[in-house]
């Protein structure tokens, strides 16, 4: 029997005295990656720690709350930003860095910032976005959330690329890791995802053109249990010849689950394409359709 994945946090709830007794060790390989001008590789971390990759993976993720990687990506970003805040000019800020070539300063600061240095130094930085990764019932996700609300969630396989497809899509937005009532907010997105809750309560920061609120906000009155076709969503919105621009607007949400786009199929039934796979898709209509049916 396959055995299932538990999240960060459940893995932490599992193994308390194992993620205490390692906590110290991670705790030195955050400082290592925050010291570094390159990130040290996995293998390098946890030789230090005394563990194996994977068991230094797991432990680490736990106790920081997002992988190595993710944290040495979050690492960059910050050097990045104090570099240039302090720079007199975006040369100086490639020597403060640490970087011996403005090549490797530009391409890796472009990453982080989402925007290029100089631009960051003149003060084009954008808004704060909170961000958390875990793993639900659906696989990995991501959640982001502006002051005003939720602006993202995401599903997938692979949570480093959750996390870069976030920047690409807020390129301009500084991402921060989440407080308190941030983690309130996660775990209620969460439950949204794996059934235990409904998303009309939700704050949600939802970012489109007029015509694509206009498909989100139908998408939402859908109940649970139900589908509805392109045709009808159209319909509902007074655009019924506007079928193919529905199914844009469906395929350009970024709010899984809580704008369902997943509840929305081909004339007759059939399922069509989602963004986070059609798998998800077939499982959360099944969820939702046995929800109703024990109800």
């Amino acid at each position: 029997m396959k055995r299932k994945k538990r999240s960060a946090a459940g893995r932490a709830r599992r193994y308390p005295g194992d993620m205490n007794k390692h906590a110290p060790a991670v705790a030195a390989a955050c400082r290592a990656i925050d010291a570094a001008e390159r990130a040290p590789s996995l293998a390098a971390l946890a030789e230090t720690a005394g563990l194996s990759p994977f068991h230094f993976q797991r432990v680490f993720t736990a106790i920081a709350g997002l992988s190595p990687k993710s944290y040495a990506l979050a690492a960059r970003e910050k050097r990045a930003r104090a570099a240039l805040r302090s720079a007199g000019s975006v040369t100086e800020a490639i020597y403060e860095s640490g970087h011996a070539s403005s090549g490797r300063f530009y391409e890796r600061a472009a990453g982080a910032l989402g925007m290029t240095p100089a631009r960051f130094q003149s003060g084009g930085k954008g808004e704060t976005l909170r961000f958390a990764v875990g793993r639900c019932a659906l696989g990995e996700f991501l959640v982001a959330a502006s002051g005003k609300g939720v602006c993202a969630v995401f599903l997938g396989d692979d949570a480093d690329a959750l996390l870069r497809d976030l920047r690409r899509r807020f390129p301009k937005a500084v991402l921060a890791g989440g407080d308190e009532a941030f983690e309130r907010l996660v775990a209620r997105v969460v439950g949204v995802v794996e059934g235990r809750g409904t998303g009309e309560s939700l704050p949600l920061d939802v970012r489109g053109t007029a015509f694509q609120r206009r498909v989100w906000k139908a998408l939402r009155d859908i109940p649970r249990g139900r589908t509805a076709t392109y045709a009808e969503i159209a319909r509902a919105i007074g655009a019924p010849k506007s079928v193919r621009a529905v199914a844009g607007a469906c395929g350009a949400n970024v709010i899984a689950v809580a704008i369902p786009c997943h509840r929305v199929v081909r004339t007759g039934g059939a399922l069509s394409g989602y963004r986070w796979g059609v798998a998800r898709k077939r499982a959360l209509l099944a969820r939702e359709r046995g929800a109703i049916l024990r109800a």
